[in-house]
């Protein structure tokens, strides 16, 4: 049970991180104001940073960590875990990875140019 939380917000991380990107870009297409908060965005960015971080350092993601860990406790292979880890977890080399998060958190990063937040606004 802990494992599969642990995976649930695992997938929820990267969700945010990656979802959040095509959000921005559609939302200010469309004017939606929230695309452009501040707080919204900096955490957005602070997020893949961390993930980029964390890859060129060779450090495995502690959620993952925390995941196996706790899977080495409990042996059931439940729905949640099956479809979960066929979406978050691929077999490429570490490389190709790594340069696949860069190159993301470079168009995250541009994203601020092209879309900038809104640092007027001081509200959450």
């Amino acid at each position: 049970m802990l494992a599969d939380v642990i995976l649930v917000i695992h997938f929820l991380f990267v969700l945010f991180v990656v979802g959040s990107l095509p959000l921005i870009w559609v939302g200010a297409w469309l004017k939606f104001t929230f695309v452009r908060n501040r707080w919204f965005r900096l955490t957005h960015l602070a997020a893949i940073l961390v993930v980029v971080g964390e890859s060129l350092a060779g450090v495995t993601c502690p959620l993952t960590a925390w995941e196996n860990a706790a899977r080495q406790i409990e042996t059931d292979q439940g729905f949640i875990q099956l479809w979960l880890h066929r979406i978050l977890f691929y077999t490429f080399p570490e490389g190709i990875l790594t340069t696949v998060y860069v190159l993301f958190a470079g168009l995250v990063a541009i994203t601020f140019k092209w879309i900038p937040p809104d640092y007027r606004n001081t509200r959450l």
